[in-house]
């Protein structure tokens, strides 16, 4: 059995076989477990040198929220040349790697409406069950993310598809929405015309006409925005994919681009690494404030705060919330912490970036998406069709994963385990999809959005 010690002070190593965990010297009861150079939670009975470490006998350290110390830590980025990619430049500035025509809904209701242009006029459609029936936050949340998607550069052309009952009624949604471009986003209320999908299928038309005056042409790679993602996480998550996309979003940043950290949960147990990175004391503040938010939106739901990680991370590989932590937020790299943004709130600096949003991952992809991410990494080491409204590059953990769904995924980390750096190679692949190269999840028609619930329902 070939094994990996990842950090000098382990205890434990990791077959490369299974993904699973091994002792490498006795863990006394009580005593921690240590991966990633850092507890992964506490041996629940004694542990021989060779057994297996998993669920069995490790418990998580985590308990409730914390109070936290800014003890500022710095890293150097890497050098990096200066890149162009091709894409099409917006009149208000943004640029956009595709060219799309979207069909966003005010609500619900008209989902089938919307499929229905959808498959006249080549437009893409994001069905979801909101815009109606919804209270407070939960109301104001839903149109911020539909903002988010209508003002996405990615696509050359919206239309904004309502009811007319509704909650949120164009007349009401405008009020969220401000100022557009009427000839880059044009409206239907289905209630007020005869034949909607007539009408709907005119009104595309015209979109793609707007959206036919752009053409791709140089840009430097700084405007660029990636959103960073995992899901079906397995032992070889922090290992290979999320260091790899780590990597990545270094030379990126240091190229003078932007990078979207999310899923606020699986930063449990690693968050003070983020929180040690911020560029300042007001960063490491709201960053604080991120952690404790979300710590005290499982409290107000009577929830274990650590109930992570799932079935399919414990079958990888993954035993607790501090393991899948730990490689979770290998993706934001080395690079410093520069915002820290709410839902629906838009990247405006360039560097790395903090979301809030669960860890579900059709909501923090829509999150990411809503927050102007040009595209989304997406690690997985279980595997995963799933797709945005923005090109969502699927990257396997492992070898059989990469081999066994080869129309799900895009990149293959794999190589990582025998020593290979793909870094270079990582950051071409992303290149060519900013210039129009497919991912998997487009050229299967993958595309959803699912939008953060909270509270009451009517």
């Amino acid at each position: 059995m070939k094994q990996l010690q990842i950090h000098a002070l382990d205890n434990v190593a990791v077959d490369v076989e299974t993904g699973h965990k091994v002792a490498l010297k006795d863990i006394p009861e009580g005593s921690n477990v240590i991966k990633y150079g850092f507890p992964i939670g506490h041996a629940t009975e004694d542990i021989k040198a060779g057994e297996s470490v998993h669920t069995h006998n490790v418990k998580t350290n985590l308990g409730e929220k914390l109070t936290y110390t800014y003890e500022p830590v710095k890293y150097e980025l890497p050098q990096v040349e200066e890149y162009t990619i091709n894409a099409y430049v917006r009149e208000n500035g943004d640029i956009g790697i595709r060219n799309d025509i979207w069909i966003v809904n005010t609500v619900g209701c008209v989902n089938k409406v919307a499929e229905k242009l959808a498959s006249l006029t080549g437009a893409f459609a994001f069905p979801h069950p909101y815009g109606c029936s919804q209270l407070g936050d939960d109301h104001k949340l839903t149109q911020l993310i539909l903002k988010g998607l209508i003002q996405h550069p990615n696509a050359g052309g919206v239309l904004v598809l309502g009811l007319g009952c509704e909650n949120n009624h164009i007349a009401s949604f405008k009020e969220i929405l401000g100022e557009v471009n009427p000839r880059r986003v044009k409206f239907l209320n289905t209630q007020d015309c005869e034949d909607e999908i007539t009408e709907g299928v005119k009104l595309i038309e015209e979109l793609k006409a707007y959206a036919d005056t752009f053409e791709r042409q140089p840009v430097p790679v700084s405007k660029l925005k990636v959103g960073l993602k995992c899901g079906g996480s397995d032992g070889f998550s922090g290992i290979t994919a999320n260091p790899l996309i780590g990597q990545f979003s270094d030379l990126l940043i240091a190229a003078g681009g932007s990078t979207v950290l999310t899923e606020v949960p699986e930063m449990f147990g690693a968050e003070t690494i983020l929180m040690n990175r911020c560029k300042d004391e007001a960063t490491f503040e709201k960053t604080v404030k991120l952690i404790n938010d979300f710590k005290d939106y499982y409290i107000r739901h009577n929830q274990v705060i650590y109930e992570n990680p799932s079935p399919g991370n414990k079958a990888g590989g993954i035993t607790t919330l501090e393991e899948k932590s730990l490689g979770c937020t290998q993706k934001g790299g080395m690079a410093p912490v520069v915002d820290v943004l709410d839902y629906g709130e838009r990247v405006e600096k360039n560097g790395l970036n903090l979301l809030n949003g669960p860890g579900n991952d059709m909501v923090a992809v829509t999150n990411l998406v809503a927050a102007g991410c040009h595209m989304v990494l997406f690690s997985t080491g279980r595997g995963t069709p799933l797709g945005g409204p923005v090109p969502t590059v699927k990257i396997a953990t492992n070898q059989n994963l990469a081999e066994k769904k080869r129309n799900w995924i895009d990149f293959n980390a794999a190589p990582m385990l025998e020593g290979k750096n793909l870094s270079e190679d990582l950051f071409q692949y992303v290149m060519d999809v900013a210039n129009g190269l497919e991912t998997a999840n487009e050229r299967e028609g993958y595309r959803e959005i699912a939008i953060f619930k909270d509270g009451v329902t009517l």
